[in-house]
């Protein structure tokens, strides 16, 4: 009986770790796909802003973004966005509920001191289209940031401008530095 129970709790300790490791290997992988997706935007942002001012740099954040996503969902058959809790397109950064949980997290966490470039939440979920491994990597302002983000009253005239022009719905602005602008998502089914 007690070699049964020992074989027993030996199967449960071994699929315990092996679903451990299988969960970290997910983690690793999402973490280095969101990492890469925001170096690579931060570096087009740059470059950007570098050769046409904060107001030319608009367009990265509109376009290079969304397709810096979907060319990752492509290749990886993975579900890769950006959402927030105020997104600057309605169509493409809403937050579903799951997501709106881990944003609101988010906020707490960096109100409470935590590193807000740090911030990141994962779990395994049962959804209607079954288990999907979900992941998010917060989107901190930095201090940049704020020159299409700021308060509304504090952006330049070409900025709101530009900002009414392309987004008549904008909620992205009000941000300080450090809050939480969004987040990279990641849904992976299983």
């Amino acid at each position: 009986m007690r070699f049964a129970a020992a074989i027993a709790l030996s199967f449960f300790a071994a699929s315990a770790h092996a679903q451990n490791s299988g969960t970290a290997k997910l983690v690793d992988e999402a973490r280095n796909a969101a990492l890469g997706m925001q170096k690579e935007l931060a570096g087009k942002l740059m470059k950007e802003i570098e050769a046409k001012g904060p107001e030319g740099a608009i367009g990265v954040c509109g376009t290079l973004a969304p397709n810096a996503a979907l060319e990752i969902s492509r290749s990886k058959g993975w579900k890769v966005s950006r959402v927030s809790l105020k997104p600057r397109n309605a169509l493409l950064g809403p937050a579903d509920a799951w997501e709106q949980k881990v944003l609101l997290d988010f906020d707490g966490r960096a109100a409470k001191g935590e590193n807000p470039g740090a911030l990141e939440h994962y779990e395994i979920v049962d959804e209607p289209a079954g288990r999907q491994f979900r992941y998010m990597k917060a989107l901190p302002v930095a201090p940049l940031c704020v020159s299409c983000h700021g308060p509304s009253e504090q952006l330049g005239a070409g900025i709101r401008e530009r900002l009414a022009k392309d987004y008549p719905s904008d909620r992205a602005t009000g941000y300080a530095p450090g809050q939480i602008r969004g987040a990279i998502t990641i849904k992976r089914p299983l």
